[in-house]
């Protein structure tokens, strides 16, 4: 098994010395040190300091994964990373899960979401618990506490703190925007709507590019990790402001392409395995380790929430823990075969990464572990050599990829972005579909057309997203920027409740404001229709 590639030997001091009140904006050292004294004393602190911020994205907190940075009765539900898969992937048309436990089965039924549901409130509360840590320590090292390579801590500062409210954008569409400045202030600070956060994420980035490193140690933002976010912003600029972004968005996808030095892993799997450190597509990790950081919110949701002991042999995956809890849906791996017997024919590797013994092809109970297919394309096993089964998962999860990359380009291309043409947009797709041992498309095939603006070009576009990239943190974002989210345009087992699928209302392509952000900032509205 990897070891973990970020420092955190110092974190169990670094959590003694945030505080995770999420109510207020006061970070004040809570204890006899201060952030100032550390490291003016020790400057090598910032290392544990900025990589407590990293840890934030994957870990629950920072003493193993009975420790949480935030409140809530089960720790291991309240990490970063689980809260993007839960209401990014489970609330979408691939994945669904059965345990129907105190809000999780409204996420995946998109049905009768409340304001009070945990799940909302943990997404919210880690953006919360992030932006003003991340501002904390930018704070003292602009203010004259020196330390080697300073701005490039800033800039990777900066950028995990344009991360964090980039969810905010995307799943709550409006919130408070915290700096530097507005630290130890108790006044509630105004709401700040969805183009004002746009705003201020777009400008740090575009100024954080200029100054972050181009290569970095493996876990830690560059310019690529920048510009990927700033291409990812921009992609979906329409749905944040009104405005279309799809020529900045080609711009900087072109960048991470030509500039980055990243190429396809020549196995899917790889990028998927315990040893995925080793892989030359990966772009930016949230890092996971079996031992030194253990977390139930990490990839060890996704591992083992997907296997089964009674069904399922969890050695060959690397596990020693499976939870019976996540399915994909037809909508899934439909698109490789209408049957059980066309997926098992699929010449496609991403085919057959679906458990189907013992599993009906159809959901008719999403509350059944049977029905529809588990996904074991995160395994904690190595893709190369040999491995130990463990509690957790020390597979790191892949937030960007370049495959990722190609398909956003072919999406702009599509699209009419400048900078683009179609021929190279299809040249990427299939270099995709190639990897991954599906036949290559070929304009002017049944069903492949490829003109730009074309419903039916862009729909070859959002399906190879869903072939390649579902599980991975992007699949609700892909269908709101496609149109397909609300409505009944496009239906899926159990949207709405319905196991047919349902239409459901325009207010569901944002999430409620948690009943307690409400509580704690007079100034906060409700999203409509909640």
């Amino acid at each position: 098994m990897k070891n973990l590639k970020i420092k955190i030997l110092s974190l169990g001091l670094v959590g003694l010395l945030f505080s995770s009140c999420v109510n207020d904006l006061d970070t004040t050292p809570k204890v006899e040190l201060s952030l100032e004294n550390l490291l003016a004393q020790d400057p090598q602190a910032i290392e544990g300091l900025v990589s407590k911020m990293y840890g934030t994205f994957a870990l629950s907190g920072p003493s193993g994964p009975g420790s949480s940075d935030i409140s809530g009765p089960d720790p291991g539900e309240t990490a970063f990373l689980r809260g993007i898969i839960n209401l990014q992937d489970f609330t979408a048309d691939g994945m669904k899960n059965r345990w129907g436990d105190d809000g999780l089965d409204q996420l995946t039924t998109t049905k009768d979401w409340s304001p009070n549901n945990k799940f909302f409130k943990y997404l919210y509360d880690r953006v919360y618990y992030t932006v003003p840590q991340t501002s904390n320590i930018i704070k003292i090292l602009n203010e004259g506490v020196d330390v080697p390579n300073e701005e490039q801590y800033v800039s990777e500062l900066r950028f995990l703190r344009s991360l964090a409210y980039y969810y905010m954008i995307d799943c709550f569409g409006k919130g408070v925007l915290v700096t530097e400045a507005d630290l130890g202030n108790a006044i509630p600070k105004p709401q700040a709507s969805r183009i004002e956060l746009f705003n201020f994420v777009e400008s740090e980035l575009l100024d954080v590019e200029s100054k972050i490193a181009q290569t970095n140690s493996y876990g830690r933002a560059n310019k690529s990790v920048v510009r990927m976010l700033l291409a990812k912003l921009y992609l979906n600029a329409e749905v944040y402001t009104g405005t279309p972004r799809y020529n900045d968005a080609a711009t900087y996808i072109n960048k991470v392409i030509t500039q980055g030095g990243y190429s396809l892993s020549p196995n899917f799997v790889s990028n998927f395995s315990g040893d995925n450190n080793n892989s030359t597509e990966i772009i930016f990790p949230l890092i996971a380790d079996a031992l030194a950081s253990q977390s139930y919110g990490n990839t060890t949701y996704i591992v083992n929430g997907s296997l089964n002991s009674d069904t399922m042999t969890l050695s060959n995956y690397g596990a020693t823990d499976g939870w019976g809890g996540h399915r994909a849906t037809k909508a899934w791996y439909g698109l490789f075969g209408s049957s059980a017997g066309a997926l098992a024919a699929s010449t496609d590797v991403r085919a057959q990464l679906f458990w189907t013994g013992g599993h009906t092809y159809e959901m008719t109970d999403y509350k059944t572990w049977t029905n529809g297919y588990p996904c074991v394309k995160f395994r904690n096993s190595n893709f190369s050599g040999p491995s130990t089964p463990t509690s957790f998962s020390g597979t790191d999860f892949p937030l960007y990829r370049l495959a990722d990359a190609y398909l956003m380009y072919a999406e702009c291309a599509v699209r009419g972005a400048t900078g683009t043409t179609l021929g190279q947009a299809l040249t990427y797709l299939n270099d995709v579909r190639t990897r991954a041992g599906a036949t290559a498309l070929v304009v002017g095939d049944p069903g492949v057309p490829f003109v730009v603006n074309s419903p039916a070009s862009l729909q070859v576009i959002l399906d190879e997203r869903a072939r390649e990239l579902n599980l991975e943190g992007h699949r609700r974002s892909d269908l709101i920027r496609f149109g397909k989210f609300a409505g009944g345009s496009y239906l899926w087992p159990w949207k709405g409740g319905s196991a047919t699928g349902t239409s459901i209302s325009s207010n569901y392509n944002l999430f409620p404001i948690p009943s307690t952000a409400l509580e704690a900032n007079p100034n906060l509205t409700q999203n409509p229709g909640y």
